[in-house]
């Protein structure tokens, strides 16, 4: 039996995930387990205030639940009830308590922050690939990256949650090892290869993990039409940031179309996208020309200012080289590198500090790949020179997670180790023009391979 017993459901709600499946600064979504014995769920929330009887305000919403019984299919071998609740009509910026259950067995009462209405400061955590040994080894990185940023508005999950897509326990190792911080803080999850895969080994087409919709409550204003992306590619907008997420698994093309109506479309300053196979590989052998192909021209044509990456269980940061002067020139959001010196930039800026720290350009499109768990690969020997890109940061051997804050004209990126060491930092700064400035804050050397010099 792949499922041991300490997975198993009972009448008592467990993994709880916050997921962010409308208008983040007025509504949320909650979904949560139990055994089949419960047929009604339901969800309550109130504004949370310093009194201990703010409940009383509380109101209640009847859950959907969803069976799934998925016990013909391999790893999975569960049946189970899971529940979900879309909170609406709430106030932007405001701390609201919540919980679930059944009107017996209740949850605790858990609180969470809207969005706001406005690009106002924020910050959030982004991670590669959880995959393996994750409620041994991925749990201190997430709980290091929470301790980092207790107040992270999500965490962006870049695909490979788990290693074995069906898998009910390492499902349940995953919402173990992340605890009470899925509850509080809403997940942006999106699929990587290890989500994908055939229900009995050997057998039939390789298909989306079976837990997946029930148990994440996810946008799905994704690519009309097409199911087989319902929930894994979509989009949405947070404090003066458009954040797109696609399926690198599948449908490059569809995807390519839609991401360029999503983009030309798009009323916020900083435009981030997030998929699991990257642009530019980081480890050796590995490499994706067709979604380079069709992904990497939408992305020129509107300067997307940075691209979070996984699948390559190693670390890499870098950007395209300066266009050559017969290039063609991108239209709408212009990211491009034409060259400044350190001073330009500080003077643009306004902050002699931060240029003091590093040497500062104007930049192109900033791509990341990272991992989490404890799964590595080496790094390409060669860099990004096959790619025609620059890489300018490498690490092996190393789990990370990444803080990325938001505020105004100013994106502060940081990457920091399990032991909460900071490796890669730079700063983007958007000019007038809709070009980014970058300094460079990175403390270590530019590859970085735990134990060696």
């Amino acid at each position: 039996l792949y499922a041991p017993e300490w997975s198993a459901p009972t009448p008592h709600p467990d993994r709880l995930v916050l997921t962010l499946s409308g208008d983040p600064s007025t509504s949320f979504s909650v979904t949560w387990r139990t055994d089949t014995t419960i047929t009604a769920s339901y969800a309550e929330i109130a504004e949370a205030t310093p009194a201990p009887n703010f409940w009383l305000t509380a109101r209640r919403l009847t859950a959907r639940t969803e069976p799934l019984d998925a016990r013909e299919i391999q790893r999975a071998e569960r049946a189970a009830h899971y529940h979900s609740a879309t909170f609406t009509g709430l106030q932007p910026n405001t701390l609201y308590a919540y919980r679930v259950g059944d009107g017996q067995r209740w949850s605790e009462w858990t609180q969470t922050r809207t969005a706001s209405d406005q690009p106002e400061p924020f910050s959030f955590l982004y991670v590669g690939d959880a995959q393996n040994q994750i409620l041994e080894l991925w749990s201190r990185l997430i709980r290091e990256g929470f301790r980092t940023q207790p107040d992270a508005r999500f965490i962006l999950h870049a695909g490979d949650l788990i290693n074995r897509a069906h898998s009910d326990s390492e499902w349940h190792e995953w919402f173990q090892a992340g605890s009470f911080i899925h509850s509080m803080v809403p997940s942006i999850p999106l699929p990587g290869n290890h989500e994908y895969d055939r229900y009995q080994d050997g057998e039939g087409e390789r298909r989306l993990s079976v837990q997946w919709r029930p148990q994440f409550t996810l946008p799905e204003n994704g690519p009309a039409g097409l199911e087989r992306l319902r929930e894994t590619a979509y989009y949405m907008d947070y404090q003066g940031v458009r954040l797109v997420v696609l399926n690198s698994n599948l449908l490059h093309e569809e995807q390519a179309l839609w991401l360029d109506q999503v983009l030309a479309d798009n009323p916020n300053p900083w435009t981030l996208l997030s998929f699991h196979h990257p642009v530019y590989s980081a480890s050796i052998r590995r490499d994706n020309p067709e979604l380079r192909a069709l992904w990497k021209p939408v992305i020129d044509r509107h300067g997307v200012d940075l691209v979070l990456q996984g699948h390559d269980h190693s670390y890499a940061r870098g950007t395209d080289r300066q266009p050559g002067p017969d290039a063609p020139t991108p239209v709408g959001r212009v990211n491009v590198v034409d060259g400044v010196n350190m001073r330009d930039a500080s003077a643009s800026s306004g902050d002699s500090s931060s240029a003091a720290s590093g040497a500062s350009d104007s930049t192109g499109t900033v791509y990341v790949v990272s991992v989490s768990g404890a799964k590595m690969y080496n790094l390409r020997p060669n860099g990004w020179e096959d790619f025609e890109a620059t890489r300018i940061r490498g690490a092996e051997n190393t789990q990370l997670f990444q803080r990325i804050s938001v505020s105004g004209d100013t994106l502060r990126y940081e990457s920091y180790t399990a032991t909460r060491e900071l490796y890669d930092a730079f700063t983007l700064i958007k000019g007038a023009n809709g070009r980014n400035r970058i300094i460079e804050h990175s403390p270590l050397p530019p590859e970085y391979r735990l134990g060696e010099p």
